[in-house]
């Protein structure tokens, strides 16, 4: 079972690799209620989140969240000392803060800038999470950690920039910079060499060398036959007949 989990985990992984350049250290964004899942099931999120991911892992939260749970009291105290222990990710809401599911809403806006996977057990944040494409989506289910497969938004998504041939914005900013290195202007249209004109071939200005006809010979005698040479007789006229 631990083998086939790893398999649709390894699958799901390179999805998000392949199509929105997910690289190590993965960045796991965690809210209260995943804390308090990981706590429940006594899962140790340092050690099988990176395992399960095969690679390196950032772990971190947001401002808003660690508000959220104290502001929940004791119940949640748990929690809150977990995710303390994670990164704490500037967020756009430090003098007001919001609710962590809102919180992590902004965070991962405008497609996901900072690739950010969101490891949540709240339903509501889920369903949000997966009507925006490149955004993985983490849970847990029977005391395990599971990468949830792609949404249909972001299978759409690469779908679409397949057919239509369309580049990413990532690769659109490459080529810009790349010009910007070359010293290449943005409207500069490359102009290929102009071929000099070079005058008529030589080889086809040469007159034009007559052709002798061959002269049929007369066909030589087949051999076995020789020619026969008439001979002339001399005439004998009728006097000398009389005269005999």
């Amino acid at each position: 079972m631990k083998i086939k989990r790893q398999k649709h985990a390894k699958k799901n992984l390179s999805f998000y690799k392949y199509n929105f350049r997910f690289r190590e250290p993965f960045q796991v964004m965690l809210d209260g209620t995943f804390c308090q899942a990981a706590l429940k099931n006594k899962i140790q999120i340092k050690e099988q989140l990176p395992k399960y991911l095969m690679g390196e892992v950032q772990l971190c939260t947001s401002h808003c969240v660690i508000k959220e749970l104290e502001s929940l009291g004791k119940e949640l105290y748990g929690a809150k000392l977990i995710a303390q222990r994670f990164q704490v990710r500037s967020c756009s809401h430090f003098k007001s803060p919001v609710s962590g599911s809102a919180c992590l809403l902004s965070m991962t806006a405008d497609d996901n800038p900072h690739h950010y996977f969101i490891a949540t057990q709240d339903q509501d944040l889920a369903t949000k999470i997966k009507k925006r494409p490149g955004v993985p989506l983490m849970f847990i289910i029977q005391n395990t950690i599971v990468l949830d497969k792609p949404s249909p938004k972001s299978l759409a998504h690469v779908q679409t920039v397949q057919s239509s041939h369309l580049v990413p914005v990532h690769q659109k900013q490459s080529i810009e910079k790349l010009k910007d290195e070359q010293g290449v202007a943005k409207d500069s249209v490359r102009r290929g060499k102009k071929r000099k004109q070079s005058g008529p071939n030589p080889l086809s200005c040469m007159k034009k060398k007559k052709v002798p006809v061959p002269t049929t010979a007369p066909a030589p005698a087949p051999e076995g036959k020789k020619r026969k040479r008439k001979r002339k007789g001399k005439s004998v006229g009728k006097e000398a007949l009389q005269v005999v």
